[in-house]
């Protein structure tokens, strides 16, 4: 049995401010949206996954996947925003054995409301506090381990990025269906 490649007092350091950074930083962006909004950081990343999806709408098991949840886990959470009127179940048109998540338009308002405070607490906590350097190198890590960890299709060029309202319509045009 060959000894641990124990890390050294540096790499230590960082392993361990990353988890403590990571820690503290989760916990208060959710403190700060559910104070701020009612919504969990679960509802939330729901619903801004959703709204992100093409018609506002992504299989169950799509979903699933995307959040790192078993399809269990989901279904109940999903049961508890469907009573709130924050999504919808629908049968998949290909696949009637399947179910489809749908955003409503209540859940796109709730989103749509949390969001500016939401990104307003991550500039506080987060981006405001890294200068521009700090970020580019922050991105590029984070590229090297998701890329490590089979996330190389996740694009952190996306273009709703910049701006999370990108995929969203635009309240003042008539209403229409993509799926139509």
């Amino acid at each position: 049995m060959t000894d641990p490649n124990w890390l050294d007092g540096d790499q230590q350091r960082a392993w361990r401010g990353y988890r403590r950074m990571r820690l503290l930083l989760d916990a208060r962006l959710a403190r700060d949206l559910t104070a701020d909004s009612g919504l969990s950081m679960s509802d939330y990343d729901v619903l801004s996954t959703l709204s992100e999806s093409e018609g506002h709408r992504r299989g169950i098991s799509e979903l699933a996947g995307r959040m790192l949840w078993s399809k269990s886990r989901l279904s109940h959470h999903l049961t508890r925003m469907e009573q709130r009127g924050l999504v919808t179940r629908q049968v998949c048109a290909t696949d009637g054995r399947a179910a489809v998540a749908v955003l409503t338009d209540a859940g796109l308002r709730t989103l749509q409301a949390a969001a500016p405070g939401h990104v307003d607490a991550v500039r506080a906590h987060f981006v405001d506090l890294l200068t521009s350097e700090q970020l580019a190198v922050f991105t590029e890590i984070a590229a090297a381990v998701l890329a490590n960890l089979g996330e190389s299709s996740v694009s952190l060029d996306d273009p709703t990025a910049d701006d999370p309202t990108a995929a969203w319509p635009d309240p003042a045009a008539p209403e229409r269906n993509p799926r139509a």
